[in-house]
């Protein structure tokens, strides 16, 4: 496999955020830039005003930009990188990770990031070690696995040219309940004419070799053992594979362990059925390639393994039969970079089983980091094959990587050291941290400096740092006479009883003043008797919005005025639809209009609810100037010349239209249109011919009903006609009068004879 693509993971170390700046009340300049990222410290030894702590230097950025403090007295240092050892990934070399150590300088709250690329290794040296059960049920299997080592090889070296293997088995501790202890079945657990091996608890038969012929000579001389219980104590074996690295043999490569068995397992607790309550200590305890402190250590845990196994960067395949499937699948689960196969009933599919669970372990690489510095967190997000992206716990790895895949990562950081590496191999990415824990100007600090007090602190960044058992803002004070009575005095204003008006304490005889839970807000003066939050507001706005609380008075901006800064200088609001301020009829206040003329009203002082219509005022004027009609018509020279009258056009009229306007010199102007409309008188021939006509059509209409009526109601006396004569009955009695003219006489002798 040859292919080349790329895999994106991007990392984060971070500390997790402090304390707003403020809320810090940092005393000096390192403290300040630890209580998180967006923290600044302004250093000008002019900076602070009267009555603020040295803990109002720490803000944020901009903050103190707004507070006046130029850019280049802000203390603000930043995290940075540099790459100490970069050597370049290629397929066929055992550098499988890019850059190889990384120094990163972080600071509180500041994610740095880094990329780091990883590629797997064409031809990359592969040890596997195969470690098998040889309990009594695994008889069949034995024989299959004795020629496994010329096979295994063979497959293998389609892989890798380097490929070494090693054999070890196992079968349970050697006690009650797991073994009979009786002398005969010490030395054959088997029963009848089976001969078979003392049972042990784990042997190492195998060291890692290239010779497969040495494999199945060795294998080919190991015996069938047995025990009483069925599940086996194979985790005694599997962590003296992982920890006895010299005796087995391991190198520094890709390393495989194949556990072959058919049955469950032991774990850390089931000791104790045998007596045994220690807990496994995770050491090599190998004489003679025998495993001799069975009897002594419990089994180790689940989690136990998983640690040993990751730090000694083997990868674990379990062949299992099918009907332990289920269980070895949820112990995969647990061990990161495992795989668990399908072992047929005499192993007879034991190489196929290691290839397919070889490429399916070295398709997928897991990042994993040695433990992290307390209060440095990392996180990974993993960008993938086909634009596949991973995050949060998936974002450690990704899968479907084949031989000459390259992976990429991106990562953001007193000096620690952690360790980047992805599971199953041996090589890492060493991470040197330095924290940022002072500012530049720290360095620039003058020990026992006069600005101190008589040198009773370091002028450090703008601001003493004063030395043990002195305060003050300028270290002028002894910690035992802060509280005297003499310095309470020059804390009150004017002689008061209120020291520091309450928003302060009285700090070697100046005022501290107090903060606020917003930090915004803030007490300030000699008596902390100023604050930035109690000036008047319009809206619920402070300063209405407009200006700045100094000293609880308002100080407006332009064009903005007033108590409040509620008043506006600017008159655009009061500008009527006819150019005029008010419209002419009031005065423009604070950009309001305040009308003068009381029928007026509105925003600009053009509505008059009252007023008649302009054109029903001048109504009169118009008509006798223009028409010489009117009821002004007598009076029309003295009463209607306070306007100038302009003709459109002549006509004559019965109904006149004009418009009345005040020109841009105030002259009131009226254009009139000299066309009347004079109502014209109504057509009487359509109306006689419309009335004639409708008497007609009505007429008509009501002849046809008519009609109609008489029609439906003939043909309902016909039908009920029709009805009755269908219905007669004639009575068919006999008339009483008459009489039959046949006379019938029967003799009264006769007898029918």
């Amino acid at each position: 496999i040859n292919t080349l693509t790329a895999l994106s993971l991007r990392l984060a170390l971070f500390f997790p955020e402090g304390n707003e700046c403020i809320s810090a009340n940092a005393k000096y300049c390192g403290e300040c830039i630890q209580a998180g990222a967006k923290c600044g410290w302004c250093k000008d030894p002019e900076f602070l005003k009267q009555g603020e702590t040295v803990s109002t230097r720490c803000d944020e950025i901009q903050s103190l930009r707004n507070k006046g403090c130029a850019e280049d007295m802000i203390e603000n240092p930043r995290g940075d990188q540099t790459v100490l050892r970069d050597k370049a990934v290629t397929n066929r070399d055992i550098t499988q990770i890019q850059p190889q150590k990384i120094s990163l300088t972080l600071r509180s709250g500041e994610p740095q990031s880094f990329t780091l690329k990883f590629k797997r290794a064409e031809d990359y040296p592969i040890d596997l070690y195969y470690l098998m059960d040889l309990s009594y049920s695994m008889k069949d299997d034995l024989e299959n696995v004795k020629n496994l080592g010329t096979h295994l090889m063979l497959e293998m070296s389609k892989i890798t040219s380097d490929f070494r293997i090693g054999f070890g088995s196992f079968v349970e501790k050697t006690v009650m309940p797991y073994i009979s202890t009786t002398p005969a079945k010490l030395l054959n657990p088997c029963t009848g004419d089976q001969n078979c091996t003392s049972p042990f608890s784990y042997k190492n038969v195998l060291r890692l070799t290239s010779d497969g012929k040495k494999f199945n000579t060795l294998v080919g001389q190991q015996h069938i053992s047995g025990n009483l219980d069925s599940p086996e104590g194979g985790f005694d074996a599997i962590m003296q594979v992982a920890v006895c690295g010299d005796l087995i043999g391991w190198r520094n490569v890709t390393r495989l362990l194949v556990f072959s068995t058919d049955a469950g397992f032991h774990f850390a607790g089931d000791g104790k059925l045998g007596g045994i309550v220690l807990p496994n200590d995770g050491k090599c305890h190998m004489e003679n390639n025998i495993y001799t402190m069975s009897h002594y250590y419990d089994y180790p845990s689940i989690a136990h393994l998983v640690q040993k196994l990751s730090d000694n960067n083997i990868q674990t395949i379990f062949a299992v039969t099918e009907e332990f499937q289920p269980v070895y699948k949820e112990l995969k689960n647990l061990i990161p970079k495992s795989a668990v196969g399908t072992l047929s009933a005499n192993s007879s599919n034991v190489i196929n089983l290691i290839i397919d669970a070889y490429n399916s372990l070295s398709s997928e690489v897991i990042l994993e980091n040695s433990k992290l510095p307390e209060g440095v967190s990392i996180a990974y997000t993993a960008r993938c094959k086909n634009g596949v992206v991973n995050e949060g716990e998936n974002g450690r790895k990704c899968s479907n990587i084949s031989i000459g895949d390259e992976v990429r990562a991106v990562q953001k950081n007193k000096s620690e050291t952690i360790k980047i590496k992805p599971l199953g191999f041996t090589e890492e990415v060493e991470i040197v941290l330095k924290f940022v824990c002072e500012c530049d100007c720290h360095k620039e600090g003058i020990p026992n400096s006069k600005h101190c007090h008589f040198g009773n602190g370091t002028f450090e960044c703008g601001a003493c740092k004063c030395n043990e058992g002195r305060v003050g803002r300028q270290c002028e004070c002894s910690s035992n006479d802060v509280a005297t009575e003499d310095m309470d005095r020059t804390c009150r204003k004017d002689n008061g009883t209120d020291i520091c008006s309450n928003n302060g304490d009285c700090v070697c005889g100046t005022c501290e003043c107090k903060k606020r839970e917003n930090p915004e807000e803030r007490y300030s003066g000699q008596f902390c008797q100023c604050d930035n939050f109690n000036c008047d507001r319009s809206n619920n706005k402070l300063c209405g919005g407009h200006g700045r609380c100094e000293c609880r008075v308002c100080i407006c901006d332009y064009p903005w005025t007033g108590s409040a800064c509620d008043c506006s200088l600017d008159n655009s609001t009061c500008m009527a639809s006819n150019k005029q301020i008010c419209n002419g009829r009031g005065i423009c206040e604070c950009g309001t209009c305040k009308c003068t003329d009381p029928k007026f009203q509105g925003p600009t002082c053009e509505t008059c609810p009252t007023c008649p219509g302009v054109c029903t005022e001048h109504k009169s004027c118009v008509q006798c100037r223009t028409f010489g009609t009117g009821e002004k018509k007598d009076t029309c020279e003295r009463d209607c010349s306070y306007f100038n009258l302009i003709k459109e056009r002549d006509a004559n009229d019965c109904w006149f239209y004009y418009t009345y306007a005040v020109n841009n010199n105030t002259e009131k102007e009226v254009h009139v249109v000299e066309t009347l409309d004079c109502p014209a008188g109504p057509d009487i021939i359509p109306i006689v011919a419309g009335v004639v006509a409708g008497i007609v059509l009505i007429g008509l209409a009501l002849l046809l009903i008519w009609k109609l009526l008489m029609i439906i109601h003939d043909r309902r006396e016909f039908a009920k006609f029709e009805k009755e004569k269908m219905n007669a009955k004639w009575d068919t009695g006999e008339n009483p009068i008459y009489k039959s003219a046949v006379t019938t006489v029967v003799n009264p002798k006769y007898e029918g004879k």
